[in-house]
């Protein structure tokens, strides 16, 4: 229990007596002051009890004392001690009603009390007070510490917490979505607070934050110790925390720090086994990749799974933060639901293994959908941080090479049409045209068809158009002159006139494919 007023008002041994302020005795004392001053506040911090005789003050002036004690009060001093004896045979008047106007605790002191005697009793109820507090702590880092190393533990480190502070705490992961709280309740309350853990997730690490409004007060603490931030602790109360509630805290911090940190470690080994398992699933050897892989990726080899390809969208920029914030995404997806993920961070772009339909996947097409939002507010082009994603069709252990290069080939036409993300699946299930809205192709198609639309600007014949018709009705010179409106020998007359011109033949099956292509290609918009 802090010290109070009156805790020094019971203290048999002052005999102390209340004139005014009766209703906040129980106001906290930060320390003991004696000053003669007439105006003491300039070496007050607040908190503070004033011990004075009145030497160098008109104690009986009532526009003098009004001053004085407001003064005081607006400098955050909790109650006024004042010697009888000494000065003034008893508390004056003016002094009195001053006090009972800014309802400020005056306490009178009997002349057989001296001022240190009431010193030496604050410090002494502060030093119990702050060695009952280290005491709490120290026991609350014990129990927190044996909550960490328990089967449960976080969840276990959360309740024991939550009980030390009377409040209620919560894990986040490094996307900023709560993994684990307690009470149970406080999962919804936590929630809420994404968006404030989402910036001080993008604050170097150690970070802290005090948010909430009226429910709570919530202070948030950054977890990691690299730059950047592996996750983030909240803990909520009703009132500021005392010394014994922050050295909890800080207990928690540090045991959930290294818990992430040492997660850190072993997610860096499962890292290069993995990349050791894509070798070798790459390589055909799909039966010592199972064998490599064990308990940790079989289950996703086991069924069918997808693989994502992700590059910077700027080529030649490294852009290490969004390769690792998409990893991040991923794997707290997979995290919150236990699927099994590979991830594979390799020079410049990170491949990854997820399962078909599962949160991963889900996760990277999040990913896009924010980043399309992003650029639909402002289409300036990729932002440095943004990435272009290539996911294949569901795939096997048997069938790693062929996805790879799906996904490879996904993300290709991705960074073509200026796409966060494209599937494969959509590639080969939809119409080859949206292929073709590319600057390279578009330049052939315009060269090729020049010659025919010079031509055709002379207003001597209508020879692309001709040409369309008769290639969509595969050479049929009677539809595809009915489609034109034109007699059969007209158009075998045009089409004379476009061998002539382009120089090729009609009759050979490529000059006819690349013409079909030019002409779907030069109405393609990218």
């Amino acid at each position: 229990m802090p010290l109070t007023l009156a805790s020094l008002v019971q203290h048999s041994a002052l005999k102390l007596s209340v004139r005014a302020g009766e209703t906040r005795l129980d106001t906290p004392v930060r320390w003991a002051h004696v000053s003669e001053l007439a105006d003491p506040v300039p070496y007050m911090e607040g908190g503070e009890l004033l011990l004075v005789t009145a030497m160098k003050l008109d104690a009986e002036d009532p526009e003098e004392m009004r001053r004085y004690v407001r003064r005081l009060a607006a400098a955050g001093v909790v109650g006024i001690g004042f010697a009888v004896g000494v000065n003034y045979e008893a508390v004056p008047q003016a002094l009195v009603d001053a006090a009972r106007e800014e309802d400020l605790p005056l306490l009178e002191v009997p002349r057989r009390t001296p001022f240190l005697a009431i010193s030496k009793a604050v410090s002494a109820a502060l030093a119990a007070d702050q060695y009952r507090a280290v005491t709490a702590g120290f026991e609350a880092q014990r129990e927190l510490t044996r909550a960490a190393l328990s089967a449960d533990g976080p969840a276990d480190l959360l309740a024991k917490l939550a009980a030390h502070v009377h409040g209620w705490a919560a894990l986040y992961d490094t996307s900023g979505a709560v993994v684990a709280a307690a009470p149970e309740w406080a999962a919804r309350r936590a929630a809420r607070l994404t968006p404030d853990v989402e910036r001080l997730r993008e604050r170097p690490a150690p970070a802290s934050a005090v948010v909430g409004g009226s429910e709570d007060r919530v202070e948030l603490q950054s977890l990691g110790t690299g730059r950047r931030a592996r996750g983030a602790l909240a803990v909520g109360t009703g009132a500021p925390l005392g010394t014994a509630e922050r050295y909890a805290v800080h207990s928690a911090v540090a045991l959930l720090t290294l818990t992430t940190e040492r997660s850190r470690s072993l997610h860096d080994a499962e890292s290069r086994l993995g990349a050791a398992v894509l070798r070798m699933l790459l390589e055909g050897e799909a039966e010592h990749a199972r064998a490599v892989a064990g308990d940790l990726y079989g289950a996703l080899l086991e069924a069918p799974f997808r693989i994502v390809v992700a590059e910077p969208a700027l080529p030649g920029t490294a852009q290490p933060e969004g390769l690792a914030l998409l990893a991040d995404a991923v794997e707290s997806a997979a995290a919150r639901t236990g699927e099994a993920l590979l991830v594979v961070p390799e020079e410049g772009r990170l491949v990854v293994l997820a399962a078909d339909g599962g949160s991963a996947v889900q996760a990277c097409a999040d990913h896009a959908e924010a980043l399309e939002t992003r650029r639909g507010r402002d289409a300036t082009g990729p932002e440095p941080d943004e990435l272009v994603v290539g996911l294949s069709a569901p795939a096997t252990a048997a069938g790693v090479a062929a996805a790879f290069k799906q996904a490879d080939q996904a993300l290709a036409v991705a960074r073509r049409r200026g796409r966060p993300l494209v599937e494969h699946e959509d590639l080969a299930a939809g119409s080859v045209l949206p292929l073709l809205a590319d600057d390279a192709v578009r330049a052939f198609a315009d060269g090729t068809l020049r010659a025919l639309r010079e031509h055709d600007a002379t207003g001597r014949g209508d020879l692309v158009a001709s040409l369309q018709a008769w290639l969509s009705r595969h050479g049929q010179w009677d539809a595809a002159a009915a489609d034109l409106g034109v007699h059969r020998h007209t158009l075998r007359y045009r089409m004379k006139r476009v061998e002539e011109i382009l120089g090729r033949s009609l009759d050979d099956p490529d000059v006819r494919m690349e013409l079909w292509l030019a002409l779907k290609a030069g109405t393609t918009t990218p």
